[in-house]
């Protein structure tokens, strides 16, 4: 009997040392951070930013437990250098002898970076950031600056009403940072913002959101879109978290002026193909894509696409050591080659397998900045009609019919107003891109029918240049409709003194990633430019230029 009790005695001891040590360990996230945010303030303990001796422990990892960091401590990266390209700011000599100095490293990448990007040394420092949206306007004597000032880039939109704005802003009303802060107004939408500051002086997402219009997001030429994006490069990262949904990472960024960024990680470099056996619904999802889908977007004079600009992330200061999200601070890692490596959670190409590596804890990514949060401004989700199967062997019904678009003309919203021509602005848009990923779209739920459809999530745009997905234009070669303002501007854009693939090279040039595509993605877009207008004139040839071209200029008052 007295051993029974002194084996239940000692079965509880047991018991209660266990539970103390999972208790440690829940608590040793927050205490790493507190310790590494501190020591971020000393000059003393510099951050990761040079590789280490293979015996070294990146600072800051000391409270990881061991069997954690023994079991992730392995990069199964598909290519060593998935994360590297010679059009990246991560560039770094491969063939460097391990035995050079940390500060002979240093100087060495340093130099590779001018040479990779001239004009853009000295991207990213800790005190600041320097970017190319503040020292390269577009010149006078350029195809960009030519563009815009064309009259089809300068007709006015028709006088707005208080029911054509998404919000009615009280000039008196004022925007309290602290108040802010204390409420999270940014993130909730449910404070009203009073203080001292004047409409003039809100932080460029607000103004930005309160620019948005039944028919635009942004107005053409507004300098509150290029401040924005240059806060999108600049302004710190106060706080992390992955994105709910979606099949592949994405994170949720919060900057220090209470703005809101989604961050799409580098995943493929700029020479890399979609693999042909790939399907489009498991395609990787690209940083420069979403870059570049901006751009075009802008060239097309839709403006539908919220601003979004490429940044260089440091992983170690400026998302592990601020995120408050457990599960995505659980996958950060050590490669054997002394990266800092990350793979998060989602259904996509969240593994080890599929680690998101840094040179050693840089990454590239595009930076999309968020639309209003729609506590305040609801939106609504809409099926696209064109939707692909999303199957490896069953058909969409528009793919074995080829009189799908009368049934569509006849369904609401497509049956009266714009949503059908927009449709179509949406098909070209996506093929010049050869972006096959448009399921949903959505649409501001204030406005009703008579607004344009927001062109999001674009990463899957711009995987094949050597390839021309024609399926794309379907509802453009069975609806036969398009608007008058876009036709001309697609013939514009086909000409010899502007050119498509130019004036994209001209205006990606101004984003700090630079240069965002290839040559023959550029290209591919004047081939696919060409093969819409040829689309365009056979079915003007079968049915006539009044059923084929809507009139949308002379509506404009």
């Amino acid at each position: 009997m007295i051993l029974f009790r002194r084996f239940r005695v000692l079965i509880l001891t047991v018991f209660l040392v266990a539970c103390s040590v999972h208790i440690v360990i829940d608590l040793l996230p927050r205490l790493e951070r507190r310790n590494s945010s501190t020591s971020s303030r000393s000059p003393q303990t510099p951050a990761c930013s040079c590789p280490r001796g293979p015996g070294e422990e990146a600072p800051g990892w000391a409270a990881w437990p061991n069997k954690h960091t023994l079991r992730l401590l392995q990069d199964f990266s598909n290519e060593p250098g998935s994360n590297l390209t010679s059009h990246s700011r991560e560039k770094a000599s491969t063939a460097e002898a391990p035995s050079r100095v940390d500060n002979q490293h240093q100087n060495h990448h340093q130099q590779q970076d001018q040479r990779a990007r001239p004009g853009l040394e000295g991207h990213e420092r800790r005190g600041g950031h320097e970017t190319a949206f503040s020292r390269r306007p577009t010149p006078k004597g350029s195809r960009l600056h030519a563009l815009f000032e064309h009259p089809l880039y300068k007709r006015p939109l028709p006088t707005l009403t208080e029911e054509d704005t998404l919000f009615n802003v009280n000039t008196d009303i004022r925007f309290d940072p602290k108040a802010a802060e204390n409420q999270e107004w940014s993130k909730d939408g449910d404070y009203a913002p009073t203080g001292d500051l004047s409409s003039d002086s809100y932080p460029n997402w607000l103004r930005f959101h309160i620019g948005i219009n039944r028919y635009e997001l942004y107005s053409r030429h507004n300098p509150v879109i290029d401040a924005m994006l240059k806060d999108l490069v600049t302004q710190r990262i106060t706080s992390v978290a992955m994105k709910s949904g979606g099949t592949q990472l994405k994170l949720i960024m919060t900057f220090q002026n209470y703005g809101q960024a989604l961050f799409k990680p580098m995943k493929q470099t700029r020479e890399q193909e979609t693999p042909p056996d790939f399907f489009y619904f498991s395609d990787f999802e690209r940083h420069n894509a979403e870059i570049a889908a901006y751009h075009l977007d802008r060239i097309l004079d839709f403006r539908r696409v919220p601003p979004v600009a490429g940044r260089l992330v440091n992983m170690t200061k400026e998302i592990r050591d601020v995120t408050r999200d457990k599960k995505l601070w659980k996958t950060f890692f050590i490669s054997p080659a002394n990266n800092i490596c990350f793979y998060g959670e989602c259904s996509y190409y969240c593994s080890t397998e599929h680690a998101l590596c840094g040179k050693p804890d840089q990454i590239e990514g595009s930076l999309a900045a968020f639309l209003p949060d729609l506590a305040l401004a609801k939106r609504k989700t809409w099926r696209n009609p064109w939707r692909r199967s999303y199957h490896k062997r069953k058909k969409a019904e528009w793919e074995v019919d080829p009189d799908y678009c009368e049934e569509v003309k006849q369904s609401p919203p497509y049956d009266s107003g714009t949503r059908l021509l927009d449709i179509m602005d949406m098909t070209i848009f996506d093929f010049l891109m050869g972006n096959m990923d448009r399921h949903h779209y959505e649409t501001f739920e204030k406005f009703g029918n008579e607004t344009f459809i927001i062109h999001l999530d674009n990463g899957r745009g711009f995987g094949k240049h050597s390839h021309d997905e024609v399926s794309i234009l379907a509802p453009l070669s069975q609806c036969c409709r398009v608007k008058k303002s876009t036709h001309l501007r697609l013939q514009l854009l086909a000409k010899e003194e502007y050119t498509l693939s130019a004036l994209m090279e001209e205006s990606l040039q101004r984003d700090s990633l630079a240069p965002i595509l290839i040559h023959p993605h550029l290209e591919a877009m004047d081939r696919r430019l060409r093969l819409v207008l040829q689309v365009l004139a056979d079915c003007i040839e079968k049915e006539g230029y009044s059923s084929v071209v809507e009139d949308d200029l002379s509506h404009r008052s």
